[in-house]
């Protein structure tokens, strides 16, 4: 009894210890400010799949001239993904459709990029996909910036 006790106890601590982790890894990733939810589909192909498949919901932050993204679902201190302003070329704009509504948020846009040859599809709120639009606008001079 006492064996069977102390395992639950273990069980429920590691628990709680893992979700404490959780939450301090996504509060040092937004301590420095300027962060969105943005769920990302990598390497798509020139047909795009509305099936829902592929999404990851994750969390991006400006710095500097470049988009860190995060998985939400990690313990990795860095980013999974990094995007460079100079990379990013906006290619298309549209809302989700089909059983993609059910794998994003309910007020996602989608916008297809390429970034250094790799398609891309970033979903983010409409308030954040402005924000997103003006920070790749706003490049220094002399960077190309294609924004669609």
């Amino acid at each position: 009894m006492f064996l069977a006790l102390l395992v639950s106890g273990s069980v429920v601590a590691l628990v709680l210890v893992g979700l404490f982790v959780f939450g301090l890894r996504r509060r040092l990733i937004q301590r420095s400010g300027g962060t969105f939810d943005c769920s990302l589909r990598w390497n798509i192909p020139e047909e795009p799949d509305r099936s829902g498949k592929g999404w990851v919901y994750g969390v991006a932050r400006y710095s500097g001239d470049r988009i860190d993204w995060f998985r939400v679902f990690s313990y990795a201190p860095r980013p999974r993904r990094v995007l460079e302003r100079s990379a990013i070329e906006v290619l298309s704009r549209r809302v989700p459709e089909g059983e993609e509504e059910l794998a994003l948020l309910s007020d996602a846009c989608i916008l297809g990029c390429a970034h250094r040859g790799t398609r891309l599809e970033l979903a983010m709120s409409e308030d954040a996909l402005t924000g997103f639009l003006a920070w790749l606008e706003a490049a220094p001079p002399g960077q190309r910036v294609n924004v669609a």
